[in-house]
């Protein structure tokens, strides 16, 4: 079963790790978010869950303005071929959470290690960053080093490169 918001929470406390939840309506897209977020500071972002021709599964997280050209980026977190997204049954059954609630924080149902997660360089500016807690009904915020302090926790070394265009960190 995966891990509750409140458990997620939990985790980040126990690795030292500060973080903000906000509660608000759900959020399906970076739309909604800028529309309903209201005052949160921070970077704001997108996640993609894709996979390759192969199997394997990545998470993709950039800045919500990002752009990415999925045709060619798999050349830089070394997919086999292009990549395309996966399925809601694939998201939910390695990462734990919904389509709409995508997150970096699904790492911690990916007790496998299925899953390869490519921060995007110009994301990783900002002081602090903003993700869903494993639902799309609240945004937590925390430091850019302590989402890698995190992932690492869980056992997902984080590959961190350039993947948009066009994007200002704040």
């Amino acid at each position: 079963m995966p891990t509750s918001p409140e458990d997620l929470i939990t985790y980040l406390a126990g690795l030292g790790i500060e973080a903000e939840t906000v509660e608000h309506p759900p959020l399906h897209t970076v739309e909604d978010s800028q529309a309903l977020r209201g005052d949160i500071p921070g970077g704001h972002t997108k996640n993609l869950f894709v996979k390759d021709k192969k199997g394997q599964v990545f998470l993709l997280v950039l800045g919500e303005e990002a752009i990415v050209d999925l045709k060619r980026v798999h050349e830089k977190i070394g997919a086999q071929g292009r990549v395309s997204f996966g399925s809601a049954e694939l998201l939910e059954d390695v990462w734990g959470v919904r389509p709409g609630a995508v997150t970096p924080f699904g790492a911690i149902n990916d007790q496998a290690g299925k899953v390869r997660v490519v921060l995007d360089e110009a994301m990783m500016r900002h002081q602090r960053l903003n993700f869903h807690p494993l639902v799309n009904t609240r945004t937590t915020g925390l430091a850019s080093v302590d989402l890698v302090k995190f992932l690492r926790a869980t056992g997902h070394e984080p590959m961190v490169v350039a993947l948009g265009q066009d994007q200002a960190a704040g």
